[in-house]
Order: C-alpha cells, then structure tokens, then sequence
C-alpha cells in the first residue's frame, strides 16, 4: 500500500468518525509518521495530485471523502482557534438560521479572544448560493469570559 493510499484510507475512516478537515499534525499522527518537511512536501504534492484539497493554510480535507459542505466551515472554525474561546456572532447565526432578513454577505463572523484576522475558505454555509466560498472573519473581543458564559447556579 502506498502512501497516499495509506492517507486516503485514514482520511476514509476519520470521516465516517466525524471528521473531515485535518492540520498537517492530524494527518501525520493517523500515519504514524513525523510531521516534519518531507512530510509536508508529500501533503502538497497530494494537493497538486488531487488526492487532497487545501482548505486554509495548514489544513486539508480528502477530495474523495470531503466533509459534508453545511458542517465544514464550523469544523475549520474549531480547528483553527481551538486553544481559546471563539462564538459565532449573533448576526451570522440568526442569518444562517434565517431568523434575520440580511443575508450576512462577507462570510461567517466568529468572536475571540485570540487575534483578529480573516481566512478564505472553499466553503459556503448558505449551499443555495452559488458561490465558491466565503471568508471566516475573527473579531477580538476584551469582554471577560466569565461576562461570555452562563452563571451556573
């Protein structure tokens, strides 16, 4: 068995399992392999081959098995800040929900305590549009965790 056939049949299994978007890390821990250079080299000539998609810097999805197209942003989402609080804004989520009549136009908008920034993303969380894909935006908020979650009593 190759080793992109090893990477496809690993990719196979962690989507049944639920997954479906992976950094370079994931992939080469379910290889048992080190995620060092060469390693990355054969996870961009996967990307050239078409084995594997690039979803945002660092991070892959099968092209045979991808995630399904509704849920990946939100996996990219958790994956790229995981290490700290991050929401979906109020108006992005009553705007997929369709609870608001704006159509948030620029993408998902996520709150977080890490640094702001913006990615491109080969996703749509509207799959009735057509359009290739849409930005995540983070925005930094200042606000306390505790002001962020629920008071437990």
């Amino acid at each position: 068995m190759t080793k992109s056939d090893k990477l496809l049949n690993a990719l196979a299994k962690a989507v049944s399992a639920g997954g479906g978007v992976h950094s370079a890390n994931e992939l080469a821990f379910m290889l048992g392999v080190p995620c060092d250079p060469a390693f990355r080299k054969f996870l961009a000539d996967s990307v050239k081959k078409g084995l594997l998609r690039r979803v945002v810097k660092g991070f892959y999805e099968s092209t045979i098995t991808p995630p399904e197209p509704e849920t990946a942003i939100y996996k990219i989402i958790k994956k790229l800040r995981s290490g700290v609080l991050n929401y979906i804004s109020l108006e992005s989520q009553l705007s997929y929900t369709g609870d608001i009549s704006q159509v948030v136009m620029g993408g998902v908008t996520v709150v977080t305590k890490a640094r702001s920034g913006c990615f491109d993303t080969p996703f749509d969380i509207l799959p009735h549009l057509i359009r290739w894909g849409i930005p995540i935006t983070w925005v930094h908020t200042k606000v306390s965790v505790t002001r962020t979650t629920p008071i437990q009593s």
